[in-house]
C-alpha cells in the first residue's frame, strides 16, 4: 500500500462554496463579521449606530458587531425575527454605497471604483452569511418565510448594480486605464470586477439587458422553490416499516435510528428509513428483506418525479430554458459554453474529452463487476437470478465479506465521531501545517449540537474559528458542505470563521456516534474545504479562501481525504469507542486493502450523473424537453455516451440533481472527477516529499491554500507539483482499477 492511498471518493456532500448569497447570478460573497476599514464616501454601520429596532425597540443585533472573537455570530442574541429587517436595512446600506461610487466626480480609479466597488455590501454579506447558512443547515418554518421575502430583494438589488450603466462606466474605465500598471492581487481583483459585470450582461443593449433582468428574477424564484420542494420531496420520501423482523441485517445501532427517525416524524409505524441525498442508500448494503430493499431504492430515485406536489420537472426544465437563453443573449451557442468560459476547463469540448477518456477505461471494468456480483448472487438465489440495481450493495457487501471477512458493523466501532474529528482530522491538520485547536465553550451556536473550536498558528496566533454541524435533523437538508460566517481579508482586518456541516446519525445520549468509512472519509473532505478557507492569506475577500473556479474548489478537499488512510494518522484516530484499543492490525490491513473494493460502481455513478449535467446544459431553448419529456431526455442522454446501465445509475438523477438546479453546479458537475485528478496528483507529490513533513505541508500552504483566487489556479497548481499540466492516468491507478 501507498504512503497515501487515494481510495474511491463518494462526494457525499453538497459544496455551498460555489452557490453563495444567490446561487443564480453570484451574488456578493460572504461577509466579515467586524467593521471594515472606510473607504471614502461610503456608508457603515457601526455598533450603536442606524438600528432596526423591533416592537420592544431592542437593537438588532444582526447590525452591531457582536463584540465575540472575530465577530462571531451572537446566536444566543439573533432571533429568527431579526433576518428580515437586517437584510432589508443592509440592502439599503449597499444602494447608498453603490450610489456614492455612481456620484463620486472623481476621476475613476482603482481605489475609488473597484475597492469601494467590493467594499459596498460589508453589513449585508455579514447578515446574508449567518441567515443562509441557517436556510440550509437549520431552516425552520420562520427561516423558510423569511427566505421567500428576503430572495426576491436580494436579486433585484444584484440586478440594479450589475446592470447600473454609470457604476460599469467608471469600472470599465479603470479596466481601460490600469491593468498595465496594477500588479499582483490589485490586478486579478480588477480582472474580476470587469469580468463578472460583463458576465452578468452589462455590455448587452437595452432590451436584451432587460431581458436578462427578467432571467435572473425568475431563475432566483424557480431556485427558491425547488429549495423547498426538494428537501419535502426527500422528507416525504422515507420508507416506513412495521416490524423488526423487516429490518433483519441492520446493526442495533442503525434499528435505533430508524425507531428515532420514525419518532421525530410522526411515528406512522414503529420504524423508518431515511432517504439521503444520493441515489443509492447505504442501509441497502445490509438489509435482509429484498422485498424492503426495493421500496427504499424506488422511494430514492422516484423521490421527486411522481405526480403529485413533489414532482420537480416543472422547475427543471424552465431553469434549464432560461439558462440557455442566457447564454444566447450572451452571445454563447450554449450554457455549458458560458459557463465554462470561466473554469480550468473553459470548454465543454474539454469537458467531454476528459470524460470519453474516462468512460473508455471505465466500461469493461464496470461490465466485469457487474457480471462478477450477480454470478455471485446466483450462488444462493439460484441460476435464474437477475440483480437489480437495489442488490448491488446487498450481493456487493457479501463478497467484501467474504473476500476479506470484513462487514461495516466490525469497523465502525473505531470510527468514534469524537475521536475520528480529534485525533484524525486535527491530528492531521497539527503534522502538516502545525495548527492546534482548542474547543470554544462560551460561543453560542444556532443548535446544541454544534461545536465550536479556535484554530491556532504554530507561532501561538489565533488564525480561524471553526464551527461544526454533525447530525441530522429534519431542518437541514442532505449532504455535506463547508461555508463561513466570515472570510479572510487583511484589508478588513477579518479572520475567517469557517463551519462544516454533515449529516451523521446521531447515537442515543450517552453512546458515541458511530460512522462508516465513507463518512470518515466525508469528515476529511469537508475539512479540506474548511481549511482553504482557515488558511487564507489575502487582501481582498472576493479573492480569498475557496473564491476559485468549481473546478479548483475541490482539490483541496478531495487531496486532504488521502489523510484518513495514512498509517499513523489513521492508528491514531480508529479506536475502539468503548475500550479505546487500537484497531486490531488485521482487521486494518484488510479494511484498507477493502477500500477500493468495487470501485467501479463509484466511478459510474459520478460520470453517469456528470454528463446528465452536461446533456441538459448543451441545449438550445428550443431543444429543451417539456416536463413530461424530461425523463426520456435523461434515458436518451446517458444513452449516447454509453452509460445507460440499470445497475449503475447516476449518482442523483435529473429530479433531485440539487447540485445543477439548487447549488451552483451547472454543467460543473465534471469537477469532481477533474479536481480528483489535481488531488491524485497532489497526493503523490506529498508521498514522494514526505505525507506528514512539515515542510512539504508548509509549501502547500504557501503555493495553494493561502492564496486563494489570486493567481492563475494552474499556475498554482504547477508551482507546487512541478506540473505543467494534470497527470490524468494515475486516476484509475488511485481508484485502484
Amino acid at each position: 500500500m501507498r504512503i497515501i492511498n487515494l481510495y474511491p471518493t463518494k462526494h457525499l456532500h453538497i459544496d455551498m462554496k460555489i452557490s453563495r448569497t444567490l446561487l443564480t447570478i453570484g451574488f456578493a460573497s460572504a461577509m466579515m463579521q467586524a467593521p471594515a476599514m472606510p473607504i471614502d464616501g461610503m456608508t457603515t454601520l457601526e455598533p450603536g449606530g442606524n438600528r432596526q429596532k423591533t416592537s420592544s425597540e431592542r437593537t438588532n443585533p444582526l447590525l452591531t458587531d457582536s463584540g465575540l472573537t472575530f465577530g462571531a455570530p451572537d446566536f444566543g442574541k439573533i432571533e429568527a425575527g431579526d433576518y428580515l429587517p437586517a437584510i432589508q436595512t443592509a440592502i439599503e446600506e449597499q444602494r447608498k454605497n453603490i450610489q456614492s461610487i455612481v456620484d463620486n466626480t472623481q476621476t475613476p480609479t482603482f481605489a475609488n471604483t473597484i475597492v469601494a466597488y467590493v467594499e459596498s455590501g460589508i453589513t449585508l454579506e455579514r447578515v446574508t452569511n449567518i441567515f443562509f447558512g441557517l436556510t440550509s443547515a437549520h431552516k425552520t418554518p420562520e427561516i423558510g418565510e423569511t427566505e421567500k421575502a428576503a430572495v426576491p430583494l436580494l436579486t433585484d438589488l444584484e440586478n440594479e448594480i450589475m446592470f447600473n450603466k454609470t457604476l460599469f462606466t467608471r469600472i470599465k474605465y479603470v479596466y481601460d486605464h490600469e491593468l498595465s500598471t496594477l500588479q499582483g492581487e490589485d490586478r486579478k481583483l480588477l480582472e474580476e470586477v470587469y469580468k463578472e459585470f460583463v458576465r452578468s450582461g452589462a455590455l448587452l443593449p437595452s432590451e436584451k439587458m432587460a431581458r436578462m433582468k427578467e432571467i435572473n428574477l425568475r431563475i432566483s424564484d424557480l431556485q427558491q422553490q425547488w429549495g423547498d420542494k426538494l428537501p419535502a420531496a426527500t422528507n416525504h420520501a422515507v420508507v416506513w416499516v412495521n416490524s423488526l423482523e423487516e429490518l433483519s441485517g441492520l446493526s442495533d445501532a442503525d434499528i435505533a435510528q430508524c425507531r428515532k427517525d420514525a419518532e421525530s416524524r410522526g411515528g406512522l409505524a414503529p420504524y423508518c428509513i431515511v432517504i439521503i441525498n444520493t441515489t443509492q442508500q447505504p442501509l441497502l448494503a445490509s438489509l435482509d428483506n429484498r422485498d424492503l430493499r426495493k421500496r427504499v431504492y424506488e422511494a430514492s430515485i422516484h423521490r421527486a418525479d411522481g405526480t403529485g406536489a413533489f414532482n420537480t420537472y416543472n422547475i427543471v426544465v424552465e431553469i434549464a430554458k432560461l439558462r440557455a437563453e442566457k447564454a444566447q443573449l450572451m452571445g454563447y451557442s450554449n450554457y455549458a459554453s458560458y459557463s465554462l468560459e470561466k473554469t480550468m476547463a473553459k470548454t465543454p469540448e474539454q469537458v467531454y474529452a476528459f470524460l470519453r477518456q474516462l468512460i473508455a477505461d471505465y466500461k469493461s471494468k464496470a461490465e466485469k463487476e457487474t457480471s462478477a456480483i450477480e454470478t455471485y448472487a446466483r450462488k444462493t438465489m439460484g441460476g435464474d437470478f437477475q440483480l437489480e440495481p437495489y442488490d448491488r450493495f446487498y450481493y456487493s457487501a457479501k463478497m467484501k465479506q467474504e473476500t476479506y471477512n470484513l462487514s461495516d458493523d466490525q469497523v465502525k466501532p473505531y470510527f468514534n465521531l469524537d475521536s475520528v474529528l480529534v485525533n484524525g482530522v486535527f491530528f492531521a491538520a497539527q503534522r502538516v501545517y502545525g495548527l492546534t485547536f482548542r474547543e470554544r465553550h462560551d460561543l453560542p451556536t444556532y443548535h446544541p449540537d454544534m461545536k465550536v473550536f479556535d484554530v491556532i498558528d504554530p507561532d501561538g496566533t489565533p488564525l480561524a474559528l471553526f464551527y461544526c454541524d454533525y447530525f441530522r435533523r429534519p431542518t437541514k437538508r442532505g449532504g455535506a458542505w463547508m461555508s463561513e460566517f466570515a472570510q479572510q481579508s487583511s484589508l478588513r482586518g477579518q479572520k475567517p470563521i469557517i463551519y462544516n456541516v454533515l449529516n451523521v446519525a446521531k447515537a442515543p445520549d450517552g453512546q458515541p456516534s458511530l460512522l462508516t468509512w465513507d463518512e470518515v472519509t466525508t469528515l476529511f473532505h469537508e475539512f479540506g474545504h474548511a481549511l482553504h478557507g482557515m488558511l487564507s492569506n489575502c487582501r481582498y475577500a472576493k479573492l480569498s479562501g475557496t473564491n476559485v473556479a468549481r473546478d479548483f474548489v475541490e482539490m483541496p478537499s478531495q487531496f486532504n481525504e488521502s489523510f484518513a488512510a495514512i498509517p499513523e494518522i489513521f492508528d491514531h484516530y480508529a479506536r475502539h469507542a468503548e475500550t479505546g484499543s487500537p484497531m486490531p492490525a488485521d482487521l486494518k490491513e484488510k479494511m484498507l486493502n477493502s477500500i477500493n473494493f468495487h470501485s467501479a460502481y463509484a466511478l459510474g455513478e459520478n460520470l453517469a450523473a456528470t454528463c446528465l449535467d452536461m446533456a441538459w446544459h448543451m441545449l438550445s431553448p428550443s431543444d429543451i424537453p417539456t416536463a413530461d419529456q424530461a425523463p426520456a431526455f435523461e434515458t436518451e442522454a446517458l444513452r449516447q455516451v454509453g452509460l445507460l446501465d440499470r445497475q449503475i445509475p447516476p449518482r442523483y438523477s435529473t429530479s433531485y440533481f440539487n447540485h445543477v438546479w439548487g447549488s451552483g453546479y451547472a454543467a460543473g458537475y465534471y469537477s469532481y472527477l477533474w479536481t480528483e485528478v489535481l488531488a491524485v496528483n497532489i497526493a503523490n507529490c506529498f508521498a514522494e516529499r514526505g505525507a506528514l513533513k512539515r515542510e512539504v505541508g508548509q509549501s502547500f500552504r504557501e503555493k495553494v491554500l493561502s492564496r486563494g483566487n489570486t493567481r492563475e489556479l494552474m499556475q498554482m497548481f504547477s508551482d507546487f507539483t512541478g506540473l505543467a499540466q494534470p497527470d490524468a492516468s494515475a486516476l484509475l491507478k488511485a481508484r485502484g482499477m
